[in-house]
């Protein structure tokens, strides 16, 4: 149904009179390619931790403004007193219309680099392995065509260069920061994000959720230690860390409708220093995704119980329970609103060829894009970039996902001109 509606409006499209053809974007892209995979190959090479995007932010600030926006730098308060919000806001004002927000996110990875890349990261530890500098890159050459051709679209153009992505605070931060109220609230907020099992040439849509909630989950359990020879005299944490591991996964398989996505992970345990010494604490550090908010309530719930119910059993004393933390790195779930999404579809189709444009499915994955929404107030788009080389996919081949080593977009010029392309159309489809 969705394919059918697609194929419609790409239909009715023709018939309006676009204001650039392909012809002429694609010329555009082609002057700039060279200049834009050097900031490319540059901004890999000199990747920065979330929350620490000094240099990449002025990069971006530096080269919005040599281009006519209005810029201003570090917009965004973060929780942490202490913490400056490397965030950029860029605005062109261009008559009457509609305010369209584009955002590309700016921050690195801790994983050390092992792509064998020419521009490999020149940072040890840190790296783009989500395809963050490749969004940035095509964020610029976006900008720059559309500041070419201003005599074809009339609004406001808001560009928002976002910090900390990666541990979902960048989003929140400059909304606290006044950035629906200092600069002009956006009628829609449209933003990309490369795909590393998909194919590179094509782009990807998903109408509805494409994005799952994220929330970070600390439990501390608490035992009472001893000697390792003398196990009946201790409470011993590790075994009982080790059921509450197996036993979380019930809320996924018995307590959740296998329609509803939940992932429950436990990512890290610790405990011990000695092997003949029973621990007081354990720590396990988990990830929780879901889609519905009453499933994200309802499971976030389970997992306060099975760990509690799991100790209580264990003949722990109540005041040496679990202690069970939601931190305060959550994120909503992404939506995609779907006549938002037919509509920049179909303008993308319109310059990429129809056959180019496919519905992907949605992902466990989560990012912070959605707070733009103000929970579905705004019409908000994310649109997917194939970034997978094309032969590999045909061939079946094991690919690296995003925040893996070895990831990189591959051939990393196709990848960006589609980013670009679809950017550009997104925008001249709504202020047109």
């Amino acid at each position: 149904m969705y394919a059918l509606m697609m194929r419609r409006f790409l239909l009715l499209g023709i018939l309006i009179t676009v204001p650039m053809n392909a012809q002429t974007l694609s010329d555009r892209i082609d002057r700039e390619i060279a200049s834009l995979m050097t900031t490319y190959k540059s901004l890999h090479a000199a990747p920065e931790l979330s929350m620490q995007e000094q240099k990449t932010s002025a990069t971006i600030a530096n080269r919005l403004r040599e281009l006519g926006y209005d810029v201003t730098e570090r917009v965004g308060k973060y929780a942490e007193p202490d913490a400056t919000c490397y965030g950029v806001v860029a605005v062109m004002r261009n008559g009457n219309g509609p305010v369209v927000l584009l955002r590309t996110d700016m921050d690195a990875l801790p994983v050390t680099e092992q792509t064998g890349l020419a521009w490999a990261s020149s940072v040890s530890g840190v790296m783009h392995a989500c395809g963050h500098d490749l969004h940035m890159t095509s964020f610029l050459g976006a900008a720059k065509v559309l500041a070419d051709v201003k005599s074809q679209w009339h609004g406001t153009l808001v560009l928002v260069g976002q910090p900390a992505e990666e541990v979902v605070k960048g989003a929140e931060a400059m909304l606290r920061d006044g950035l629906y109220t200092r600069f002009p609230k956006p009628t829609y907020a449209v933003a990309i994000h490369d795909w590393a099992g998909f194919e590179a040439g094509k782009v990807g849509l998903h109408p509805g959720y494409i994005l799952a909630n994220g929330d970070s989950v600390d439990i501390t359990v608490r035992g009472i230690g001893g000697h390792g020879a003398s196990p009946q005299s201790t409470k011993d944490p590790i075994v009982v860390a080790s059921e509450i591991v197996v036993a979380l996964q019930t809320i996924v398989s018995r307590e959740t409708s296998p329609l509803d996505p939940v992932v429950v992970t436990v990512g890290s345990m610790h405990g011990g220093t000695k092997r003949n010494i029973i621990p007081d604490e354990v720590k396990l550090l988990l990830t929780v995704r879901t889609y519905k908010p009453e499933v994200r309530h309802r499971v976030l719930a389970s997992i306060e119980r099975v760990a509690k119910g799991i100790a209580a059993a264990a003949g722990i004393p109540e005041d040496h329970a679990p202690i069970v933390t939601v931190l305060n790195e959550s994120t909503p779930a992404t939506y995609n609103d779907p006549a938002l999404l037919q509509r920049l579809g179909g303008a993308v189709a319109r310059q990429i060829g129809e056959k180019n444009v496919v519905e992907v499915a949605p992902s466990m994955a989560s990012e912070d894009f959605a707070r733009y929404s103000l929970e579905h107030q705004i019409p908000a788009a994310l649109i997917v970039i194939g970034a997978a080389d094309p032969e590999k996919v045909a061939s079946g081949a094991t690919l690296p996902s995003l925040h893996s080593s070895r990831f990189a977009p591959t051939p990393p010029d196709l990848v960006l001109r589609r980013a670009i392309e679809t950017e550009v159309s997104a925008v001249l489809e709504l202020l047109r």
